[in-house]
């Protein structure tokens, strides 16, 4: 194992440059989305405000979303780096600003797997009880830790191992639901129609447009993880381009994904009792393929199993590459950026991450169950991203009013930050349960201490970087360093460390 930290483009130093290309981290940005797992589970949350023109919410969604991802995209393209939206805030606000949005970052991404992990233990064991009923229902968490184990392995050969894995599960996971849906728009026949399009259709209680926009707020969370592909930055070829289609071409690709397979099954299913549809049971994706299509709801099961598998895969990613960026300038523990000498894979963060990833599992999963375990993590990461999106609107547009005026587009820098803003304020109240609409619920216990936990690791953050600021403000100074824009590795100090 090495040390070596000193950001170059030479191979053996620093993370392996030119490794992957546009396939892999659009995929990277795709597996983080959970497009199966989104579609089975998530958005069908919405159903119960926009019944049957849920397919309406999720392309309002889709644009709102857009709004975003069009702001990381172009920091992306102008700040390729490692850090990313740490690196994005720091630029466009204040490094200050950079460290506490890498801190929370870190800590939400590195609680992504064993999300998705609990997800994988709990339905997997609940399938294999509903077909043979000698399983027992209550033991999930073999499949977690198997899970923790393939991604550990995937994360330790590299990531060009790792995002071609990725690859092939996201691919996967799409092809099946997008032939599933066009065998359910084609067995709809003349039930197919475009008022699914309208407010027509709305849940009762929640009429007219009021339905479709608490359905939207509940789908946009469907769309978190489309920024993912921008922490591999310095590990893929012609990053400034590769980033930008990437990080607008899986939000695009997959918001059309959502609209096409929501749609086919609002009209198959019927859009008059389409608010009664949910995750589970008779009224869900995996109810209808069973009641309808025989077999194949083998694969609908697989391809949520496949999700949660590559989700985990790309969120690791994430974590650890935000870990190393921030390592690297010595404002987190600088063992995490401690690389493979052969995959220069940032082992020490991955063995972080598998060590979190399982003690997050059995010990969440079993001192309350794996179900209410996997409601408390998505709060706790939903809220932490959806107020990352919204610093990172605002770097955006301080990032070019600031820094690049001279490229400055009133449009894409300004008003489209500004929008995306707007689209996720509703999203963040929501999955915080704060009840300023009358759509949103309060969180009960133990899914309510989200919020405390959120405030105590922000908390500890701002006391890290108060001490920082006193001793070693220079490090603080660099979450704001792009290390692609520096000299090649033969102008500067081999020793591990990088001078200023």
């Amino acid at each position: 194992m090495s040390g070596e930290t000193a950001p170059s483009g030479k191979a053996g130093v620093g993370l392996r440059r030119d490794a992957i290309g546009l396939r892999e981290v659009l995929f990277q940005s795709v597996t983080a989305m959970a497009p199966a797992a989104a579609v089975a589970a998530s958005i069908p949350s919405g159903a119960g405000f926009a019944g049957g023109s849920l397919p309406l919410s999720v392309l309002i969604a889709l644009v709102a979303c857009l709004f975003t991802a069009s702001s990381v995209a172009e920091l992306a393209r102008e700040l390729p780096a490692a850090g990313s939206v740490s690196t994005y805030a720091a630029q466009g606000l204040h490094p200050t600003v950079g460290f506490l949005v890498g801190w929370g970052y870190v800590f939400v991404e590195a609680l992504v797997p064993p999300l998705l992990l609990l997800q994988l233990g709990f339905t997997t064991a609940g399938t294999l009880h509903q077909e043979w009923s000698s399983y027992p229902a209550d033991l999930w968490w073999p499949w977690s830790l198997l899970g923790a184990a393939i991604i550990a392995a995937a994360g330790w050969f590299g990531v060009r191992a790792s995002a071609r894995f990725g690859t092939v599960l996201g691919v996967f996971e799409v092809l099946v639901f997008l032939v599933f849906a066009v065998w359910l728009i084609g067995k709809a026949g003349g039930d197919n129609t475009w008022s699914v399009f309208g407010t027509s259709h709305t849940a009762d209680g929640y009429e007219g447009i009021t339905g479709v926009f608490a359905g939207s707020v509940y789908t946009v969370l469907a769309f978190a993880g489309f920024e993912a592909a921008a922490p591999l930055a310095e590990e893929t070829r012609n990053p400034r381009t590769t980033m930008h289609r990437a990080v607008l071409g899986a939000a695009l690709a997959i918001g059309v994904f959502y609209v096409v397979t929501t749609y086919a099954m609002t009209v198959y299913f019927g859009p008059d009792r389409f608010g009664e549809f949910g995750a589970s049971g008779a009224a869900s994706w995996e109810g209808v393929a069973r009641a309808s299509f025989g077999l194949f709801w083998v694969l609908v099961f697989l391809a949520v199993i496949n999700s949660a598998i590559a989700n985990a895969n790309a969120c690791a990613n994430v974590s650890t590459r935000t870990a190393y960026a921030l390592a690297r300038i010595r404002v987190l523990p600088r063992f995490l950026a401690a690389l493979h000498p052969k995959y220069r894979s940032p082992v020490a963060g991955i063995a972080v991450q598998t060590v979190v990833a399982v003690g997050a599992v059995l010990g969440l999963g079993f001192g309350y169950d794996p179900v209410t375990a996997f409601l408390l993590l998505a709060t706790v990461i939903v809220t932490v991203v959806i107020g990352v999106y919204i610093v990172v609107n605002l770097a955006c547009a301080g990032y070019f009013l600031r820094r690049r005026r001279e490229s400055l587009k009133p449009v894409r820098h300004l008003l489209l930050p500004l929008l995306g803003i707007v689209a996720f304020v509703p999203a963040l109240l929501t999955a915080a349960g704060l009840p300023v609409f009358d759509f949103v619920s309060e969180l009960t216990a133990p899914v309510s201490y989200a919020g405390p936990v959120v405030g105590v690791w922000m908390a500890a953050g701002a006391v890290v970087l108060v001490v920082l600021l006193r001793r070693h403000p220079e490090r603080i100074a660099e979450t704001a360093r792009v290390h692609l824009d520096e000299p090649s590795p033969t102008d500067l100090p081999q020793n591990g460390a990088v001078q200023r």
